[in-house]
């Protein structure tokens, strides 16, 4: 039941990601340092 909903979270982060309109390509890595901080933090 905990892998589905780290999925599901992990699901909704990333689209959330893409879908917020990053316009530079800092915005984009700044995003993807986040989600990566997002996934630690919840493997751990």
């Amino acid at each position: 039941m905990m892998n589905r909903t780290v999925k599901i979270l992990l699901l909704l982060a990333l689209s959330g990601a893409f879908l917020s309109g990053c316009d530079t390509a800092r915005g984009v890595g700044e995003d993807i340092q986040d989600l990566g901080h997002i996934i630690s933090h919840a493997a751990s």
